[in-house]
């Protein structure tokens, strides 16, 4: 499938044949019939839906990508199902889940801010781009984007995974928290490892990056070596921590997820 691109045109015009990515309640329409494929609108249109307005998000190839958010749910066919972003990323190609993901986090944001926060009069769509403003006091608001680190912690031959209280049971990830007011990354690195499980870290080195569309997060990836301390969590929100090899890893975030490359990454580079 050809890459997600984000194509900046508030002024692009849909057409019927165009995806259509039409959430209710965060989940969004998907064609089930033969394999689960994202509608066009055409396709979206005929269910009689009542929605206020069409976002455009960008193109994967030839398509260009739309979103839209119901007022009220309907109720579908056999043809179609409502699905969560999740499904859609265990079911689905990465391409669909990174533009379903940049539709779920600008409705959310559209949504949160109808109104203006410095004076409280109703905001309207920027004629220009992507962004909110306020006729009468001018403050002009952007989506909301909330950076966060997710690290794999390497000891010898071992990383680091733990488990958190809102995991499924079984499930081991990376730490990994939001980056605070003031603060540089990798002093992130540092905090967030050490009030998870009470270790110091060394020689940390950027990874790679990925949206994370819940609800708004963009989750920058590192590595980095074990320096100090023994492993203590605190019990309220990891329950769990450890060191394990490549040969003996728990259940694991599942592919398509940072966390994933990084565990990855970790399994390839061990001899």
């Amino acid at each position: 499938m050809s890459e997600f691109r984000i194509i900046s045109d508030v002024n692009r015009r849909v057409k019927n044949c165009d995806l259509c990515f039409a959430f209710f309640e965060g989940n969004v329409i998907v064609k089930t019939k033969n394999s689960p494929c994202i509608p066009s609108l055409e396709d979206v249109q005929k269910l009689k839906i009542n929605y206020e307005k069409e976002i455009f998000l960008g193109e994967i190839g030839d398509n260009a990508c739309f979103a839209l958010e119901l007022f009220e749910e309907i109720k579908l066919d056999e043809n179609f199902e409502f699905m969560s972003l999740r499904k859609i990323l265990s079911l689905m190609e990465e391409e669909i889940f990174l533009a379903a993901g940049r539709a779920s986090e600008i409705l959310n944001w559209d949504r949160k801010h109808r109104f203006c926060g410095r004076c409280g009069a109703k905001t309207n769509d920027k004629e220009d781009e992507i962004a909110k403003v306020c006729n009468k006091c001018g403050n002009i608001i952007y989506p909301v984007i909330s950076p966060a680190i997710i690290v794999g912690i390497i000891n010898k031959d071992k990383i680091l995974l733990a488990h958190n209280s809102n995991f499924q049971d079984g499930m081991y990830a990376l730490i990994s928290g939001f980056v605070d007011a003031g603060e540089n990354l990798e002093s992130t690195v540092r905090r967030e490892v050490f009030e998870e499980v009470g270790i110091r870290v060394k020689n940390i080195r950027y990874y790679n990056s990925s949206a994370w569309p819940f609800p708004d997060s963009l989750m920058l990836g590192f590595f980095a070596e074990y320096e100090a301390g023994d492993i203590k969590v605190d019990g309220i929100e990891i329950t769990d921590a450890g060191w394990f090899s490549k040969d003996e890893l728990p259940n694991i975030p599942g592919k398509g997820t940072i966390a994933r490359r990084i565990i990855d990454e970790f399994i390839d580079s061990v001899k």
